[in-house]
């Protein structure tokens, strides 16, 4: 217990501790939570693109390193990863992937316009990135680095070591589908309870695939339907909130 706690400090919970304090922020700022705007991609360098760039690639890498660490430690405990994140993977995981993400996108955009305009959620900015050549490479490896870090470190490590721990399957998938809510929660109400059906969907394709792979696939079709859809429809459509 006290290792998950730790790898949680240094990665996802510590985000959701970060995103609970914005929430607070933006629900008691003039205006409540739709008046509020949170922009997910912004630049790190304003006016200096090669160091802006640097700063983006530098933070999309270190961002994944707590995988590395889960995976060490279940390594370290006897646990086989082949077993835990890998058992039968294969291209068709992309096909499966691509299913879920139609799936869940499709519900999740309605979601967010009818909770943005319920006055729950933030203004969500998914591309706040200047008009440079490496805009759409960075946003595509966002969307990647979001998808390894959450479902290896949620599905692949969390879920896993709360199983290994004796807590039964719905149990586990709760609570891990509840820390994946909480990190989002930075986007308003709706973030948080979107992201935790999210979770509890995933985790239920988790134990039924037995591997995260075509949860990653998703995922990052997901980000890169959000992030990339953003940046191109932004200007062109009245329905966006911006």
């Amino acid at each position: 217990m006290i290792e998950l706690v730790i790898v949680l400090a240094l990665s996802l919970g510590r985000s959701g501790i970060y995103a609970l304090v914005r929430f607070i922020g933006a629900a008691t700022a003039p205006g409540g939570l739709s008046a509020q705007t949170t922009t997910m991609h912004g630049s790190l360098a304003p006016s200096r693109p090669w160091l802006d760039l640097t700063f983006q690639l530098l933070g999309i890498v270190f961002a994944v390193v707590p995988v590395a660490l889960a995976g060490y430690l279940l390594v370290r405990s006897g646990t086989s990863l082949r077993d835990v994140w890998f058992r039968g993977a294969g291209v068709g995981d992309l096909g499966r992937g691509a299913a879920v993400a139609a799936a869940v996108g499709s519900v999740g955009v309605a979601f967010y316009l009818v909770m943005h305009a319920l006055g729950l959620n933030l203004t969500v900015v998914a591309d706040g990135l200047p008009p440079v050549w490496w805009k759409f490479p960075v946003l595509v490896l966002s969307a990647l680095q979001n998808a390894v870090l959450e479902e290896f470190v949620v599905l692949g490590y969390v879920l896993v070591r709360l199983r290994q721990l004796g807590l039964g399957y719905p149990a586990a998938i709760g609570l891990s589908a509840l820390l994946r809510g909480s990190y989002h929660l930075y986007q308003g109400i709706g973030g948080f309870v979107g992201n935790l059906a999210m979770g509890l969907l995933f985790g239920w394709l988790y134990r039924r695939w037995g591997r995260v792979t075509p949860l990653v696939a998703a995922h990052t079709l997901l980000d890169i339907g959000a992030f990339v859809g953003y940046a191109l429809l932004v200007q062109h459509v009245s329905w966006l909130p911006t």
